[in-house]
């Protein structure tokens, strides 16, 4: 055989397969033990994110999560198209990817007991984007909510407005701000969970306006990027600026609440207004 000539190399398990790894702390631990201790790194204590589902899993009850309006889902009035194509085809391709048809998954369920209105946003489904269908699907889990006295427990994940839609998504800042407006006016309690990331209109809209505010340690929660900042203002930011810690230290946020704690802190929560 000629110098040049080589046989075709073993094919060796990907470390992704056999591997998880810390995004803050770049430790390596098997799989089992990220599945097993809640994607909650056991290292550092940093809080990977979860899919809708997953979330959905740890908060309601066995047996009790029912799901409404899947079938609102995007819209695309603008036909938009960019160098990379057009955006009906690449949310197309997220719905096969995700089994999801929009960044947040709805439905009615009980907490520990009580009864509430669950809405989990999804990172995965394009950033957790707040499109047309997103809004439609709070504006409804509200109205909902009031029909059937009972809370509204979200959950946020999102890196802003979905700008395929254009002015279109940042209607829904507006629509989803005064759909939680009703259901305050008819004396239901809202609670916002901010996760990782809660960023852009998410974050400058129904995110933020809880009865309590809760969110879990470490997560990034802000409007704008910290460069965009620091090239606007012309200063340094704090290292932890637009943290969890950060944001509690400084009064935007009531508490943070470590994922195993959630569901109980939630339930206590309901359980205080009388639901």
């Amino acid at each position: 055989m000629g110098w040049f000539e080589q046989k075709e190399k073993p094919k060796i398990p990907q470390a992704k397969a056999l591997w998880a790894i810390c995004p803050k702390c770049m430790s390596h631990f098997e799989k089992k033990v990220w599945q097993d201790n809640a994607r909650i790194c056991p290292k550092c204590g940093y809080h990977g994110r979860l899919s809708a589902r997953e979330r959905i899993a740890q908060t309601a009850d066995d047996g009790t999560f029912c799901e409404v309006f899947r079938e609102v889902s995007y819209s695309d009035h603008l036909k938009f198209h960019d160098a990379t194509g057009p955006y009906r085809d690449k949310v197309e391709a997220t719905i096969a990817k995700t089994g999801e048809t929009e960044s947040i998954v709805v439905g009615t369920c009980e907490i520990g007991g009580h009864k509430a209105m669950l809405g989990v946003m999804d990172f995965s489904f394009m950033g957790g984007s707040l499109g047309t269908g997103t809004g439609e699907r709070i504006a409804r889990a509200c109205e909902q909510a009031v029909a059937e006295r009972r809370p509204l427990v979200l959950f946020s994940a999102s890196g802003g407005a979905r700008m395929h839609e254009g002015i279109l998504s940042l209607m829904q800042m507006a629509k989803t701000s005064a759909a939680i407006g009703r259901l305050k006016d008819a004396g239901l309690p809202y609670i916002s969970v901010l996760t990782d990331p809660t960023t852009g209109g998410v974050s400058a809209s129904y995110a933020m306006l809880g009865d309590i505010n809760i969110t879990e340690p470490r997560a990034l929660i802000g409007f704008a990027g910290r460069r965009v900042i620091e090239n606007t203002i012309h200063q340094k930011l704090p290292d932890d600026f637009q943290s969890a810690e950060y944001l509690e230290k400084h009064g935007f946020i009531d508490k943070i609440v470590e994922r195993r704690n959630m569901k109980a802190f939630i339930a206590k929560m309901l359980n205080y207004w009388g639901f």
